[in-house]
């Protein structure tokens, strides 16, 4: 386990899109070896570390084992999946990205469409769909592809509405599940890009508390607003039925040592951020993994609007690019790119106490989830089909939803990073 803590592809992006474009006109609508300890937690001593295609769906059932927590200081975990299908195809559109440059048609439309806003998930912090954005920014990546951009600091689930309402055009998304929460009243939205292909929560007792999932039975779980789906299915493979044989309460701040001194037995947290904070305090703690009992899940994912990216296909298409050379450039040198969060958290006033070490390790962590969770052979945030169909059946069968499940909207557009990505496996970017 895990912790303690060209135009070469375009065409198929531009088809998907545009086949986006007629549906929505014809219709209302994360550093050494883990060591695994089957069926029980060993206390960790706590340890400071630094850091286009058209959309294709398949089915898969929940899989899981019994839970058990970590003994190493670290990283990751990661599920497979398969390989989303693209539709390829002609497209009658001028314009591309090549090594020498954004043709003359594609930059036109892509300054056509005037300021562009993207709200970011949690204030500059160095997460993946974040941290990718912030450093394209700060590289002037999306002024090469003609592209005004604004990034605007804020929380993922009050950027939905924004988005559905056109006041802000890109955002970050905790997860596919919460995606799919927000698809409501008549908000649409597709997910571009999937960094994690995992779960990127945890769930941590207290050093003498539970050390295996079943020893929580009956006991209270605090919550920061709610319950993360990966816990609530990690405590269902381990015979916990949400509801019934564990109890909620809520608790405030972000503050993991003040919460694990209330009267609670375990609490969930992000796997890139709350281990951190406790082993640089040198607080000893349980953990248990979600991606070790093999439960589905997603983090990282950049989306917009269904009308949106009907509307403007290239603007999609290349502020996913920069986005992406963001990603390519972050995993090559972590360091410059969390400066520039740090930098950007700062200017914003840092209303939620972030610093370099706790970012540093933050996308240390994501990075190594990130690239764990990848399928071998596909590039690094390309959308997965089957990995949101795993998430959602898992999710429906071990009761996240109590009161009903959304329905899947199958709310993505694989293809779209794929297509930005040479045969090299590196984004397609003008030399110069």
């Amino acid at each position: 386990m895990i912790s303690v803590n060209r135009r070469i592809g375009s065409a198929s992006a531009i088809v998907a899109l545009g086949l986006l474009a007629a549906a929505c006109g014809s219709s209302a609508t994360k550093a050494s070896t883990s060591t695994t300890v089957a069926g029980a937690a060993t206390t960790v001593a706590a340890t400071a570390t630094t850091g286009g295609g058209a959309a294709a769906s398949t089915s898969a059932g929940s899989t899981g084992s019994s839970g058990s927590t970590d003994t190493t200081t670290a990283t990751t975990s990661a599920g497979t999946a398969g390989t989303a299908k693209t539709t390829a195809g002609t497209t009658g559109a001028a314009g591309g990205v090549t090594m020498t440059g954004i043709s003359d048609a594609e930059c036109a439309a892509n300054k056509a469409v005037g300021k562009i806003t993207y709200l970011s998930s949690f204030d500059f912090s160095a997460s993946a769909s974040i941290i990718d954005v912030v450093t394209a920014k700060e590289k002037g990546y999306f002024d090469k592809m003609c592209l005004d951009v604004d990034l605007k600091p804020s929380f993922s689930t009050a950027n939905y509405p924004l988005v559905a309402a056109g006041q802000a055009q890109f955002s970050s998304a905790g997860s596919y599940t919460e995606i799919l929460n927000y698809s409501k009243d008549g908000a649409a939205f597709v997910a571009l890009v999937d960094y994690g292909k995992a779960p990127i929560e945890a769930l941590i007792t207290k050093d003498g508390g539970a050390t295996e999932l079943a020893q929580l039975k009956g006991k209270t779980i605090g919550v920061k607003g709610d319950l993360p789906p990966s816990i609530v299915a990690m405590l269902a493979n381990a015979g916990l039925k949400r509801g019934a044989d564990y109890k909620e309460v809520l608790v405030d701040g972000f503050d993991p040592q003040a919460q694990l001194k209330l009267p609670i037995d375990a609490l969930p947290v992000y796997k890139s951020n709350e281990p951190g904070q406790l082993d640089r305090a040198a607080v000893k703690y349980n953990l248990f993994d979600p991606a070790k009992t093999n439960t589905p899940g997603s983090f990282g994912l950049i989306y917009t609007s269904k009308d949106y990216a009907a509307a403007h296909p290239t603007v999609v298409t290349d502020f996913t690019r920069a986005a992406l050379k963001g990603m390519e450039d972050t995993i090559a040198d972590p360091a410059a790119s969390v400066a520039f969060s740090i930098k950007l958290i700062n200017a914003a006033g840092n209303t939620n106490f972030l610093t370099q070490a706790g970012e540093t390790y933050r996308i240390t962590q994501e990075i190594g989830v990130v690239k764990a969770s990848t399928p071998s052979g596909e590039p690094i945030g390309e959308i997965d089909p089957a990995v949101f169909d795993k998430e959602y059946s898992t999710y429906v069968a071990d009761g996240v939803w109590p009161k009903g499940a959304p329905a899947d909207t199958h709310s993505y557009l694989p293809g779209v990073a794929k297509s930005v990505y040479g045969t090299d496996g590196k984004v397609i970017w003008p030399a110069s």
